[in-house]
């Protein structure tokens, strides 16, 4: 369950928690604020579909609470560890233990193979080479790419590079998933079997998921869908 107002309950263990979460940017000499006044309450194991036109910060939102930019004001609490303040090495070993991404862009390492790109994250987190492989074969099996393993991004569909990008995200059996657009560059068909990849792994791995898209037809499928405009939230 998610609740974007402040007061949500909390009686399962919340794995995002954020109040009074504001950003702003410099743009031609002007601030812009995008996100303002955020209260965001997830608890572990929830489905959470984030919509809203475009401009309105969802990318920033998701940016934030993956640890990928800083907060400038506000509570982001994320897995127990508070954003704002872990230092900047802790949060890259946060990132790489905790958070699995999927972006629009599959942004795979074009020199590298299938295999070689689902098992990359785990590697970086520490993993030994024999067990980041294991896990990345099996994640390429339940994809539906075991076949092409060996094969360079460059000789996959689009679909398949983005399937290879889930089996990535989730080779270090995060807690969060966050997927900024996952299917904004497929077609129906492909688009409907990633994310039914997406919550088969969400499933299998117990993880929380929180998913930016555009389309009403996936946003359907979260338990609870926000919206952000004008840079707060609101039940969609």
């Amino acid at each position: 369950m998610a609740s974007g107002p402040a007061g949500a309950t909390t009686e399962e263990r919340e794995v995002i928690s954020v109040s009074g979460l504001s950003h702003a940017y410099a743009s031609s000499g002007r601030t812009l604020l995008v996100l303002s006044e955020v209260q965001l309450q997830v608890r572990a194991g929830s489905y959470v579909a984030l919509t809203g036109d475009s401009g309105e910060g969802k990318s920033t939102l998701l940016a934030l609470l993956g640890g990928l930019q800083r907060a400038q004001g506000g509570e982001l609490v994320v897995a127990g560890q508070d954003l704002r303040r872990l230092p900047s090495q802790q949060m890259a070993r946060f990132r790489s233990r905790t958070i699995g991404f999927v972006f629009q862009h599959h942004c795979l390492v074009e020199s590298l193979t299938a295999l070689e790109n689902a098992a990359l994250a785990a590697l970086i987190n520490g993993v030994s080479r024999p067990e980041a492989v294991a896990r990345a074969r099996a994640l390429l099996a339940q994809v539906g790419l075991l076949e092409r393993a060996g094969h360079l991004p460059g000789r996959l569909s689009g679909g398949e590079r983005q399937r290879v990008a889930v089996a990535r995200a989730m080779v270090n059996r995060p807690a969060l998933i966050l997927a900024d657009e996952p299917t904004g560059n497929l077609d129906e068909r492909n688009a409907q079997r990633v994310m039914d990849l997406i919550e088969q792994l969400r499933h299998e791995y117990g993880a929380t998921l929180l998913v930016v898209t555009h389309d009403s037809s996936l946003a359907s499928r979260a338990a609870t869908t926000l919206r952000l405009k004008e840079g707060r939230l609101e039940a969609a």
